[in-house]
């Protein structure tokens, strides 16, 4: 995209508040995930969401995105933060660096993925944690106490939505990811987003369980993707007089032909994240999924891509270490430890890893059909006279109505699992 454009310009000096207080003048697209929502849903599309949990990934993903004119979502979730060496301090300086070494032009947002809220602790913590996260440059937020029951989740959900800032991108969640056969309701879904509409909280996306999983789908073990777009469908039609559309969460794994739908099913944001890791470690993959492949109970690592061979077997060393099985979804925490030696491996090998990265962006991007939906964003922001890019809703039903009486769901969930 033309930096230099009309409405490009015009984008920049309508950014959020927070984007504008750190890069001025700067011509870094950086913009809140309502525009990019509002776009794609205009445009019958998906953003792609791509978790960080290494710095290259980010580059890989502007890199895809500025060649093919799309709109995308660099994110984290909070757990993320606490196992990998990208995080919610450094993202904004990486995506401004390699935006700026693109030579600028992509849209783009920073969405602060699963912010998983467990109790009142969490709750009051939050409040400092998101000022921090916001004041560094993000611009979209996603609340997921989905593992509480469901009047505690409307109301933990609703305390930090009415409390976050209306123009930023909001992403809230009902019901856990589980896997195959774990599905929230459209009762629940209903209560839920009803619920916070009563309060005057407008969420963007609607994560829910819909038979996915977050990690790898592994077949040795008879796991594989199941995700239930029928209920997707019935869910997403219930919710869309709310302005709100679904995420699709635990998407590393699935056929393309079956991702290409999605968007038919009512979601129009795609959360892909341990593919991406994939990449970066160079494991063997599914061509068609970009599901790790495992071998003899063991990830298999490719000479030619990811990491170099040296620095994996550093890597599962040091796994091995921790008493981690060599199929472990622990191996995610290798992304701490190791962040930046990945960094600093040879010249080839980084550009191999951001060209590969790139490379599963474009297959996302074009599947998901937000290929040229740059330009939407621009119109979606010209059409306000300022920054404030807070929707337009009406409230639907009373608050009486979303009482702890009225919950379609009264048990206390399990743990559960919030990266991706």
């Amino acid at each position: 995209m033309d930096t230099g454009s009309k409405g490009y310009k015009a984008m920049l000096d309508r950014r959020p508040l927070n984007v504008q207080a750190l890069y001025g003048a700067l011509p870094l697209g950086l913009v809140s995930g309502r525009d990019i929502a509002t776009a794609v849903k205009d445009a019958g599309a998906i953003v792609l969401a791509g978790n960080a949990r290494n710095a290259l990934v980010i580059k890989g993903l502007l890199k895809a995105a500025k060649e093919l004119d799309s709109p995308v979502l660099i994110e984290l979730a909070k757990s993320e933060c606490g196992y990998c060496g990208a995080t919610y301090d450094n993202i904004p300086d990486y995506a401004m660096k390699y935006s700026a070494e693109l030579g600028h032009g992509i849209v783009f947002a920073l969405h602060a993925d699963h912010y998983a809220i467990k109790g009142a602790d969490d709750l009051r913590k939050a409040v400092g944690h998101l000022t921090a996260i916001l004041a560094n440059g993000f611009t979209s937020v996603a609340i997921d106490a989905s593992h509480l029951d469901d009047y505690a989740n409307l109301s933990a959900t609703r305390d930090l939505g009415t409390w976050l800032p209306s123009p930023l991108g909001l992403e809230v969640e009902v019901g856990e990811i589980k896997g195959a056969g774990e599905l929230t309701t459209v009762e629940e879904a209903l209560y839920f987003i009803g619920g916070l509409n009563s309060w005057g909280v407008f969420p963007d996306y609607l994560a829910v369980s819909n038979g996915s999983l977050h990690g790898t789908y592994d077949a040795s073990a008879g796991v594989s993707e199941g995700i239930d777009l029928n209920r997707t469908k019935e869910i997403a039609d219930a919710i869309a007089p709310y302005g709100v559309s679904i995420a699709q969460h635990g998407i590393s794994g699935t056929p393309f032909d079956k991702v290409s739908k999605f968007s038919k099913y009512g979601v129009n944001k795609g959360n892909v994240a341990t593919l991406f890791q994939n990449v970066v470690f160079g494991i063997k993959m599914d061509p068609g999924t970009g599901n790790a492949v495992t071998e003899g109970g063991s990830y298999i690592k490719e000479s030619d891509r990811g990491v170099s061979d040296e620095l994996w077997r550093e890597m599962v060393a040091y796994a091995d270490g921790k008493g981690w099985s060599r199929k472990s979804g622990d191996y995610k925490r290798l992304n701490l430890p190791f962040h930046d030696k990945i960094l600093a491996e040879p010249g080839h090998i980084v550009g191999r890893i951001v060209d590969e990265a790139a490379d599963w962006g474009r297959r996302f991007i074009k599947a998901f059909g937000s290929e040229g939906a740059s330009e939407r964003v621009l119109e979606v922001v010209s059409r306000r006279p300022d920054h404030n890019a807070s929707p337009e809703r009406v409230i639907r039903s009373p608050r009486i109505k979303y009482g702890p009486d009225q919950a379609p769901n009264k048990l206390k969930r399990g743990a559960g699992n919030f990266d991706d």
